[in-house]
């Protein structure tokens, strides 16, 4: 199934899935079920960096209303802050997390459930007649 010529269109993949033994669906269906489970795991990562990244730009935001010299708590972590002195609230460090491969989440999940329905009717053939 692979191709270096990009996507195959959806009516191409379910005539070379048709193509494909049991063993091949499994194993498709299972590779593109953990490359979605990768994917939407990604997309969680990216979705938790932008509430970091807002609260980090309204934080930033409050820092430079706040006078040079001015008394503050630090966080070092969520739970533990120490006392600081704002020295410049130009140059400030921010932890904001990473992440990526949000268009590509919802073509895997159409080719797991390409190769699932497509193993689904392969099983169905081979089952005996009652």
């Amino acid at each position: 199934m692979a191709s270096s010529k990009g996507p195959a269109s959806p009516a191409a993949r379910v005539a070379e899935m048709e193509k494909m033994s049991v063993e091949q669906l499994k194993a498709v269906k299972e590779q593109t079920d953990l490359e979605v489970n990768l994917l939407q795991d990604s997309l969680n990562n990216i979705r938790t960096a932008t509430t970091r990244l807002d609260l980090a730009s309204a934080a930033l935001h409050d820092l430079s209303l706040r006078p040079q010299g001015k008394k503050m708590l630090v966080p070092l972590t969520a739970s533990l802050y120490v006392p600081g002195t704002l020295d410049d609230s130009e140059k400030v460090l921010v932890d904001i997390g990473t992440g990526y491969f949000v268009e590509l989440a919802s073509n895997k999940k159409t080719v797991a459930d390409e190769a699932g329905a497509a193993l689904q009717a392969k099983l169905k053939q081979l089952a005996p007649q009652t």
